[in-house]
């Protein structure tokens, strides 16, 4: 697989945007909040960081990767299409009975889809299981989630961070998407769970602190997780919620409302800016 880098990751990740806001609007539903927020790390996950064969999505050597927040699968989906898992026009099926895109990420149905996902807290724990499954098979693949802050409040979460240390899950890494919103609003809110890295620091993990659509960040903070021996990583990565779209961005009531069509016509057009402004155009 070639690896991107710089502009080319953006490129991606802003297609891939496009691409979630699009299937959630023909679905009438779906995030598109939390799928905004998180399609740097996708495009970097899939693009440059994991090592994974579209032709042949069962390959037994392949890295894993669970989306422990399994309501953003619009972004994942995205992803997926673009790296050849399944054509592009499947999207547009999204949610629909005639498709196999699920609301949330179908490991039986969707190719490239390691875990199926949708009960917040339940992903790391799968996550847990592979990469604890690597080791004891002395496999050589890494495993790697995204998990929402406002998944950080489910006791489960914390079990799974707790076994993954005691296990020395060294080929773990766990991306935290910290926007700060969750449906009912702010996370601190809600259920404050700051502050998160002196937390998952106690529980023995590797924290790295970044900037979740600044991509040498990004690529820095994987580099460094590979790098770390005798426990996993997790990578905080601050972001903004809705990012790319101005009216969803920083607002809790995007996380799970579909745009209408005047509203999915602004969306278009600032993401298509965006895209021709990357690629020079």
């Amino acid at each position: 697989m070639e690896k991107l880098f710089g502009k080319d990751l953006a490129v991606k990740a802003y297609k891939a945007r496009l691409l979630a806001v699009d299937a959630v609007h023909r679905a009438a539903s779906g995030h598109p909040g939390g799928s905004l927020s998180c399609a740097d790390a996708l495009a970097v996950l899939y693009f440059n960081e994991m090592n994974v064969d579209p032709a042949n999505p069962q390959w037994a050597d392949r890295d894993r990767f669970v989306l422990s927040k399994g309501h953003c699968a619009p972004a994942l989906y995205a992803v997926l299409a673009m790296q050849g898992f399944f054509p592009v026009e499947d999207l547009q099926l999204l949610r629909s009975i005639k498709a196999h895109l699920s609301g949330h990420p179908d490991m039986r149905n969707v190719p490239g889809v390691d875990m199926s996902t949708g009960s917040l807290g339940q992903g790391l724990s799968a996550a847990v299981g592979m990469a604890l499954s690597a080791k004891i098979t002395g496999k050589l693949w890494r495993t790697y989630a995204i998990c929402g802050d406002g998944e950080m409040a489910e006791g489960q979460i914390w079990e799974a961070m707790m076994s993954a240390a005691k296990w020395n899950l060294d080929n773990l890494c766990a991306f935290i998407d910290v926007n700060g919103l969750q449906i009912d609003g702010t996370t601190k809110d809600v259920m404050p769970t700051e502050p998160l890295d002196k937390k998952i620091e106690a529980f023995n993990w590797h924290v790295i602190k970044i900037d979740g659509h600044d991509y040498t960040q990004i690529l820095s903070a994987l580099a460094e997780a590979r790098k770390t021996k005798g426990k996993p990583t997790a990578i905080l990565m601050r972001t903004v919620k809705g990012k790319g779209v101005s009216f969803m961005e920083d607002q809790a009531g995007w996380h799970g409302k579909a745009p209408n069509d005047e509203e999915f016509a602004i969306a278009k057009a600032e993401l298509e800016a965006k895209i021709k402004e990357l690629e020079g155009k």
